[in-house]
């Protein structure tokens, strides 16, 4: 007997502040992303990582998973996971060894990389110069990606290529239209 052929669950990348949650833009896009059936992969820290990843396995019922991609320290030039990281609401946290983020997000050595490559679709929320980072990451990769800061004050626009979406529907029309 030959197994049916799978589908793979699409995986949304969601980037955003480390420390500032967002709740207004991150918990309605995170109940929402549950109820699509798609994975949530985040980098696994506190701010607008958390609240999302919390809307997101707090939505009953929901088929995918909260997935986290952990940045290092180097400890004496071994690789430890950061303190604080993965924020308690990632289920399936990726551990790595690149210490490098914030204005060093392109850097390979930060693990802005693997957010973006391990993302079929991104969304960017407020956040800093990590977060910068990994929009122009996914303008690099060719990965679709849009940009949603609602009425928040961000000191940076996303790179040419990257939407800026008004409202969640703007968001959702575009998630849709990149996973199909």
């Amino acid at each position: 007997m030959t197994p049916a052929p799978s589908r793979r669950r699409p995986v949304v990348g969601v980037m955003g502040s480390s420390t500032s949650p967002y709740e207004d833009l991150a918990a309605p896009l995170g109940r929402w992303l549950a109820s699509l059936g798609v994975h949530l992969l985040t980098g696994a820290g506190a701010g607008t990582m958390a609240a999302v990843s919390r809307a997101f396995v707090e939505t009953q019922p929901r088929a995918g998973q909260a997935i986290g991609i952990v940045p290092a320290d180097l400890v004496a030039g071994v690789a430890a996971p950061r303190p604080g990281y993965p924020n308690p609401f990632v289920e399936i946290a990726v551990f790595t060894h690149l210490p490098l983020s914030g204005i060093a997000g392109t850097d390979p050595r930060s693990r802005n990389h693997i957010n973006i490559l391990s993302s079929d679709v991104v969304i960017v929320l407020p956040g800093g110069e990590g977060t910068r980072s990994e929009a122009e990451l996914a303008v690099r990769y060719g990965k679709p990606a849009v940009a949603h800061f609602g009425d928040n004050p961000v000191d940076w626009s996303p790179p040419e290529g990257v939407p800026l979406a008004r409202t969640l529907a703007d968001v959702q029309a575009f998630v849709r239209a990149a996973l199909s």
